[in-house]
């Protein structure tokens, strides 16, 4: 069983609760008081602010796992867990930033209401990925298989890592090439859109920023709160990917959740940041099918053959990097006539 912050720290996790409580009260509360256009440089400050925070968190991890008895080889496994968890998320998440400009696109979402309906979006992630990674972690605890030889070696395997690992093997395989049909789909249909047509009479148009409006003495849900609602359900549905990922990295609940929480957190900015040229990483999903391939397998192999964080890391950052690069150097057509 890995040693948590959780048991280890508690003010520690205090500390992370309130630095994102006061982050989110002032990007809200202050700096998006009112609902606005976030333009590149605005997105390109918080895209920094919330990337630094991570890194500054990842280094309080360092120093905290140095001064226990672990010592230095336990600190650098645990920052490189985060780091590995953090950036899996963060590019993971890049999927998200295209069906969001594909949801805001088909509800005709005026540009200053995007960033609150993003931001409640991730209000909900928040929930949401707590119980996920929590209640996988618990799950992962008590699937252990008792210990077996297998081509010669003592194994003991896991029976939710290793679904897990099949499933995103599949996934990366399947993703790889894939044709994005999501252009034609019809976002009213989705389950979030039909919850809230379910539960609310919805109005036509919007109202500013409102998730209710009044018309003809009737009180009704606007379409905001239908797009919330997709948006919602759309971030449950890419979990289903990310969640199992960062569990071949780690079985520490915390060193988990505030990664993939400072991912999701800076997601927002990182959207208002590509979403007028994402087009131009084309070569990004084949890094993302190769990434989610490599995880899977580690997760299948890991009772036989340990691949550290370290190198995990390196792997992820590197297709990362290589991805982005073939895009800028090849560019589709699309792109060389945009």
């Amino acid at each position: 069983m890995e040693q948590s912050i959780l048991q280890l720290h508690p003010v520690l996790v205090v500390g992370f609760a309130i630095t994102v409580v006061i982050m989110l009260l002032l990007d809200l509360g202050v700096f998006n008081k009112k609902s606005h256009i976030i333009t590149s440089k605005e997105a390109t400050v918080w895209s920094v602010v919330w990337i630094s925070l991570a890194m500054v968190f990842s280094g309080i991890v360092y120093y905290v796992f140095n001064q226990d008895a672990g010592g230095h080889d336990l600190a650098i496994e645990k920052f490189t867990q985060f780091q590995t968890a953090y950036w899996i998320e963060k590019a993971l998440s890049v999927d998200n930033l295209f069906v969001f400009i594909l949801v805001f696109s088909f509800f005709k979402v005026p540009r200053e209401l995007h960033h609150k309906v993003l931001f409640w979006g991730i209000i909900g992630a928040l929930v949401f990925r707590a119980i996920f990674i929590f209640a996988g972690v618990g799950l992962i605890s008590v699937t252990y298989l008792p210990e077996m030889s297998i081509l010669g070696k003592a194994v003991s395997i896991n029976i939710v890592l290793t679904l897990f690992g099949l499933f995103l093997v599949y996934a990366g395989v399947k993703s790889w090439g894939a044709d994005d049909d999501d252009d034609e789909q019809d976002f009213s249909k989705s389950a979030g859109a039909r919850l809230i047509r379910k539960l609310y009479k919805v109005s036509d148009s919007f109202d500013d920023d409102k998730f209710f409006t009044i018309q003809n003495g009737v009180k009704m849900a606007t379409p905001l709160l239908t797009v919330i609602a997709v948006i919602e359900f759309t971030d449950l549905l890419f979990a289903v990917d990310s969640i199992p990922a960062i569990f071949a990295v780690s079985k520490d609940p915390f060193i988990l959740y505030t990664s993939n929480i400072f991912a999701i957190l800076g997601l927002r900015s990182l959207y208002f940041l590509l979403s007028n040229f994402i087009y131009m990483f084309s070569k990004l999903p084949y890094g993302l099918s190769i990434i989610l391939t490599f995880i899977g397998a580690k997760m299948i192999i890991s009772p036989w053959f340990h691949i550290s964080s370290p190198i995990s890391l390196g792997i992820v950052g590197g297709v990362l990097v290589l991805s982005v690069a073939l895009s800028l150097l090849f560019p589709t057509k699309k792109e060389e006539i945009a």
